[in-house]
């Protein structure tokens, strides 16, 4: 009888901890899809110049946390590139935001350089991914922020081009 206990509470624990799980990674997944607002960024890009997001006002921000050291980053940048090339007149800027100091920015830059704004987060760029939603602490990490100001996409991850336009389109 004892026995039967044991595993009647055994079976009960288990299945509490499993509902726990399930919850909570079913909130997580729709707390991806809310229009959460966006927090102030005020970042030097490569030139040492102050930058403010309400530079950009009023488009559709692509933000990317990105490293010199990360291959995934490196390899979305080109993409990134040819996206901001296309969708230019459309209201749509990227935004690269380095985990990494200006020196090594700056000799990536002088070899790749890019179409976009590159600020310089350092260590800080680490805390403000995390509180923007980088629960995982990934590099690369991107946002993408509608007209309004509002974080309508977090990615972990290297985000694909395709992905990037089914998002944005309806913003367009």
């Amino acid at each position: 009888m004892q026995q039967n206990t044991i595993l009647i509470f055994f079976v009960s624990s288990l299945a509490l901890i499993a509902g726990i799980f399930i919850q909570t990674s079913t909130n997580n997944t729709v707390q991806e899809n809310i229009i959460a607002p966006v927090v102030k960024i005020n970042l030097p890009d490569v030139s040492g110049k102050p930058r403010d997001l309400t530079e950009w006002q009023g488009k559709i921000l692509i933000i990317n946390f990105w490293a010199t050291w990360c291959p995934p980053c490196l390899k979305e940048i080109p993409e990134f590139i040819k996206l901001q090339d296309k969708f230019k007149d459309k209201n749509v800027q990227f935004i690269g935001i380095a985990v990494d100091d200006k020196q090594a920015v700056e000799t990536y830059l002088q070899s790749n350089p890019v179409n976009y704004p590159m600020l310089i987060g350092e260590d800080k760029a680490i805390a403000l991914s995390q509180q923007l939603g980088n629960i995982v602490n990934a590099v690369p990490f991107s946002l993408i922020i509608n007209q309004q100001g509002q974080i309508i996409h977090r990615h972990p991850g290297e985000l694909s081009s395709q992905k990037i336009i089914k998002i944005i389109t309806p913003l367009l």
